[in-house]
């Protein structure tokens, strides 16, 4: 390992042209720069000067050596001025479980504001089954728990519930599936193929209580617990999804999809789930301030 004195040494030598500069200039005496400066090209394995009449000139080697002692040392004052000015803190973390049927760009929306720590935010995501996250949360291993449902009254988890937000839900399709289906919304869904939510997921039942409604009855062809894995096999076809509103477009944008019809009967709820002593995390305050913004008609697209 780089001795840092090793490089104060051969830094005044490189600055001054000369070791008995450089010893007047530290304090030291000619002999010991030199010995330290022998060391260091040791360690190199590269002579660092060559002499020049009575002047020690840079060799290559001794050329790149000033560049990175030079950082080095800027990185040091850096540090040293931080230090006083009580700038330095230990990264702030945050932990959140995400439900695996929350659209990935929904929970990228909601969580963007944590970034507003800064660099010292650490942010740590967990994908799951909501029964699993909550054990991951009352044990405190998660500051907060997204999911499209909030916690059970008199359940065995206990802390808080906060509504982030809701939309309507649209029905999307492959724009070949959308041709081999015309006709007018819904009744072009009468005897489709259909991709379907899993059971745990909020609006799995609302969904089947507008088919029959609407005396729809399309062929249920998949059903799936993970909403990433249901948007793939709509992105090929295998037939039509439901979707937030607030997403439709970009989710038809990511996936090729076009929209047929909005499906105003049927409302998904964000929530966000935290334990009592985790509410006044700053990183949670800033999500739960600012999730308004997602649902808003005019919010920008994400990524």
């Amino acid at each position: 390992m780089i001795n840092y004195k090793h490089l104060q040494y051969f830094y005044a030598v490189a600055s001054s042209g000369t070791i008995a500069a450089a010893s007047k200039r530290l304090h030291v005496t000619a002999q010991a720069i030199s010995g330290q400066l022998q060391l260091l090209e040791a360690q190199m394995g590269e002579a660092l000067f060559r002499k020049k009449g009575r002047l020690l000139e840079l060799t290559e080697a001794g050329k790149t050596v000033l560049l990175y002692a030079e950082r080095i040392f800027d990185l040091g004052n850096e540090l040293e001025q931080n230090v006083r000015r009580g700038l330095l803190r230990a990264p702030e973390t945050l932990r959140v479980g995400v439900c695996d049927m929350i659209p990935k760009t929904m929970a990228f929306r909601l969580l963007q504001p944590a970034r507003g720590a800064g660099l010292a935010m650490r942010l740590v995501c967990r994908e799951g089954r909501l029964d699993a996250l909550m054990l991951e949360l009352s044990a405190h291993r998660l500051d907060l728990v997204i999911a499209d449902r909030g916690l059970p009254p008199g359940g065995a988890v206990r802390g808080h519930t906060h509504l982030l937000g809701a939309s309507t839900q649209t029905v999307l399709g492959h724009p070949d599936l959308r041709r081999a289906w015309p006709g007018a919304f819904p009744r072009c869904l009468a005897g489709a193929p259909f991709l379907l939510p899993g059971a745990d997921a909020a609006v799995h039942s609302q969904l089947h209580a507008w088919f029959e409604r609407e005396a729809l009855r399309p062929i249920v062809v998949g059903e799936f617990d993970d909403g990433a894995l249901l948007m793939s096999f709509a992105r090929e076809g295998a037939g039509f999804v439901l979707a937030p509103t607030v997403l439709a477009p970009t989710i038809c944008a990511e996936y090729g999809l076009e929209a047929l019809g909005e499906v105003g009967t049927i409302a998904e709820q964000f929530h966000a789930v935290t334990v009592a002593r985790r509410v006044d995390h700053p990183a949670v305050q800033r999500i739960l301030e600012q999730a308004a913004l997602v649902f808003a008609p005019d919010a920008p697209a994400a990524p």
